[in-house]
């Protein structure tokens, strides 16, 4: 029974013993070297690819769960650790293109398997397949763990450990380092991470040879048993005595997910193999007719008559071999032309949106330019006019208040004049000396 959580999912022996892999026949010993294998792609293109250690942790992990499920005789080992990296990536926060985990791969297999490194183009239909099944395991795996996928990794209780039991720090690093190793075997679906890492702490003491307190025993702390330290130190030791991973080709449906170009290569085969099924019996039946009119037919002339058309037959058959031959080659330059054109297609038409787009930019520029230019025009006619009309109304103001004053000026000058002559007449009035 499989126990799925959210921070759990872990096996028991007797799981282990009766995993998918093995009820297709596939033995213990091929089951851990291409469980070693997988986590030794995952590992060493996490570094290629400069990405964190959680980020490669995680995709160990994520690969064991998903054998667990799975059959190595129905998942090819590569295409799921590329899958289970790639997935990884995401879930730590360091996304990577599918591109770059593809290129990454594809250069590792080509070293792996003495291939001559191959420059992998994107453009072509090989990159293109690729990342249809880089895609389609993800999905695989994502259904498997039902989209629960977090991991809890041993790294993170190590130094919580060595801090609590003041232990010397060459100890952390190593200890670490067993940590890593660990995620190439099963004890990440066997043991909680905190069993992991009291086997580690205890493995990198007796290696440095640095006491630990047991009176009271310090394991009870971390919540751990002595059982299952001893057992991550007996699955350490034993990793370490295995010779190096090799890939052992035991997928049922072939190297579905080969970074290799022997896939794409093997396609024309098929082709090459059509024609001669008809040229070999041919070859038989004029080698088994020679013997019949030789016997038959002791005639000089008709049993020449009959080699030469067994030797035309022969060149026809050779023919068709050759033709056959080259066959594969025609078509596979006809894909690579036809691939070509329609990129170039693809990128005129491209070239001709961005040229098509600048030219509306353009237009669109010159119109909001001419509007901008249009109103500042009326804004400074309805500033002119402004200007006119309050010169004007300055002027009328000014020249009616002049002819009111100078009315006004006249009139009060006759006042004076007739009050002053009225004054006159009655001061004389009064004095009759005048």
């Amino acid at each position: 029974m499989i126990y799925t959580a959210i921070d759990t999912f872990y096996l028991s022996d007797e799981d282990l013993e009766n995993s998918p892999s093995r009820r297709d026949g596939i033995d213990e010993a091929t089951e851990t070297t291409l469980r070693i294998y997988g986590c030794d792609l995952i590992q060493e293109s996490g570094i290629l690819l400069r990405m964190p250690q959680a980020v490669m942790a995680t995709g160990q992990v994520l690969f064991h769960r998903f054998y667990c499920k799975k059959s190595f005789a129905r998942f090819n080992v590569k295409k799921v650790a590329a899958s289970c990296l790639w997935l990884a990536s995401k879930l730590e926060e360091c996304p990577k293109k599918a591109r770059q985990v593809i290129i990454v791969f594809h250069r590792m297999e080509c070293r792996r398997e003495n291939l001559p490194i191959e420059h992998l183009d994107p453009q072509s239909k090989k990159y293109t397949d690729l990342k249809m099944e880089l895609s389609r395991t993800e999905r695989h795996i994502l259904k498997e763990m039902g989209f629960i996928c977090h991991v809890e990794h041993p790294h993170k209780f190590i130094s919580n450990y060595l801090a609590t039991l003041e232990s010397p720090p060459e100890l952390t690093q190593e200890a670490w380092n067993l940590a890593n190793d660990s995620l190439r075997t099963t004890l990440c679906v066997r043991f909680k991470s905190e069993v992991v890492a009291c086997g580690v702490v205890y493995a990198a003491a007796r290696r440095f040879r640095v006491p630990l307190p047991e009176n009271p025993p310090w394991w009870r702390a971390f919540d751990a048993d002595k059982s299952g330290i001893d057992e991550v130190c007996r699955v350490l030791a034993h990793l370490y005595s295995l010779p190096k991973a090799q890939y052992i080709p035991v997928c049922k449906d072939g190297d579905s997910f080969t970074f290799s170009s022997n896939k794409w290569n093997s396609q024309s085969q098929p082709v090459s193999k059509e024609v001669p099924k008809s040229s070999p019996p041919t070859i038989a039946d004029t080698s088994n007719s020679n013997a019949p009119t030789a016997a038959v037919n002791p005639e000089s002339s008709r049993s020449k008559g009959v080699s030469k058309t067994a030797i035309d037959n022969v060149k026809d058959s050779k023919e068709s071999d050759d033709e056959s031959k080259s066959m594969p080659v025609d078509v596979e330059g006809r894909e690579d032309l036809n691939m070509k054109s329609k990129t170039e297609r693809s990128k005129s038409r491209d070239r001709e949106r961005d040229r098509e787009r600048e030219r509306d930019r353009d237009r669109d520029r010159i119109k909001v330019r001419d509007r901008d230019r249009g109103d500042r025009e009326e804004a400074e006619r309805d500033r002119t006019k402004d200007r006119g009309h309050r010169s004007k109304d300055r002027a009328k103001d000014s020249g009616g208040h002049s002819e009111k004053s100078r009315h006004y000026s006249s009139r009060d000058r006759d006042y004076h004049s007739s009050s002053y002559s009225s004054r006159e007449k009655d001061r004389y009035r009064h004095h009759p000396y005048a």
